[in-house]
């Protein structure tokens, strides 16, 4: 139990901590239009300012900014923005409290827990179902989770383990400080923003008592945030944890399930998690990421933008080095040889185009030590760009120099721990 730690937040170098954090996520300025590097400009100033106002109690967070993202799949996600000194301050206190709940946490919780990843949670779902066999998975969704977490539980949560009443009241704080939409305060009577710095360590507190409870009732799950699977040997052994879990998270903890995008999956027709499919022999990239992706590449290779090749593997270099990192997990060497050609010739295009002439063409292929006569093509045509007299000006060794990054290069695959809980 922890008693005394609003005093280790009254300290200026903590404060300089935490800033620098918020400063390396970045993120947009909230109510008061302070940008970070408006806040950075006169920093010692603004954290001695905070430091004040937190040792006489009159420090109080400002409404977060109301922003809506689009989903993928329609509809749009809530979030709340806080101004740049309640981050410092979330950030700060996140700090101070994470490593006294870290020790606690199921293992199989991975979401926004320092040193845990996605990979980490693909790879624990990958060894339930592979080496113990456990095929028949509960995939569940959670309707608009963090804005519907109960403020009362979330407080009574905390304080099993911090019972200092400054902290407590400071939480309170902010999951009361408000939202401001088109110009208007709305009070926030459930929920915590998804945005604050604070609300990520807030959830997994909160979900905690659901994976405990899960564990002690002999169910394997794994959870990403709000992104929940539980692993069972039998279709009947699924159906009883679907209707436990979903008692726990309505009666207990007050959130709602999602009937209609919670279901029951067999690892033979694959599990969607994460981004990726987990099958009983592989894993695959989502169909819907694969064309998300490709459309992005797309919009950075129109032929009709003019820039010079360079400058456009220059701009695509870091979308297919996130991509190649992420996905790299599954069993993806096809999809990555696939999508590598089709750029290639994506690429060629846009040369051919800025050649404008077959002169043009025709002098590279001399260059390279091809002999004439050479056919005379249309340099602005997609189909040619698949053409021999293409492949042979711009060989696949051309990209690799000029930069490229090369999918096909990519390892993919994955190796997992042989450790389950």
């Amino acid at each position: 139990m922890y008693y005394s730690l609003y005093g280790q937040l009254l300290n200026k170098q903590r404060l300089y901590n935490g800033f620098r954090k918020v400063w390396k996520a970045k993120g947009a300025a909230g109510i008061d239009g302070q940008s970070l590097s408006d806040f950075a400009r006169d920093l010692s100033k603004h954290l001695e300012q905070l430091l004040s106002e937190l040792k006489t109690r009159q420090y109080r967070p400002q409404p977060v900014r109301r922003v809506e993202i689009p989903k993928d799949g329609g509809g749009v996600r809530l979030l709340g923005i806080p101004t740049v000194r309640d981050r410092v301050v979330q950030q700060t206190l996140n700090d101070l409290l994470s490593p006294i709940f870290e020790e606690q946490f199921h293992p199989s919780s991975y979401g926004y827990r320092p040193h845990r990843s996605c990979h980490d949670a693909i790879n624990k779902a990958t060894l339930f179902i592979r080496r113990y066999g456990l095929q028949h998975v509960v995939d569940m969704d959670l309707s608009k989770c963090f804005d519907t977490l109960d403020h009362e539980h979330i407080v009574q949560s905390i304080r099993q383990r911090v019972t200092d009443g400054s902290v407590l009241e400071l939480i309170k704080q902010f999951l009361k400080s408000g939202v401001m939409a088109d110009g208007h305060w709305q009070p926030t009577e459930t929920g915590s923003p998804q945005g604050g710095v604070i609300s990520p360590l807030i959830a997994n507190i909160y979900l905690d008592a659901f994976d405990q409870e899960m564990r002690q009732r002999g169910h394997r799950i794994v959870r990403y945030a709000d992104d929940i699977l539980i692993f069972c040997r039998s279709r009947a052994g699924a159906e009883n944890a679907l209707r436990q879990a979903t008692k726990i998270l309505e009666n207990e903890l007050k959130l709602t399930v999602n009937p209609t995008k919670s279901h029951i999956a067999h690892s033979d027709d694959g599990v969607k998690f994460l981004s990726v499919e987990i099958g009983s022999r592989y894993t695959r990239i989502q169909a819907r990421k694969l064309t998300g992706f490709m459309a992005k590449l797309k919009q950075q290779t129109r032929r009709n933008g003019g820039k010079p090749l360079c400058q456009v593997i220059k701009a695509l270099n870091p979308l297919l080095r996130g991509f190649s990192h992420y996905f790299g997990i599954a069993n993806a060497h096809r999809d990555f040889k696939r999508i590598a050609a089709w750029l290639r010739r994506r690429l060629r295009s846009i040369q051919l185009k800025l050649w404008k002439e077959p002169s043009r063409l025709h002098r590279r292929l001399k260059q390279l030590g091809y002999k004439p006569p050479f056919r005379y093509i249309r340099m602005a045509s997609w189909r040619n760009a698949r053409s021999p007299l293409a492949s042979y000006a711009m060989p696949n060794r051309w990209f690799q120099e000029l930069g490229l990054v090369n999918l096909e290069d990519v390892r993919t695959g994955y190796v997992f721990s042989p450790q389950a809980e």
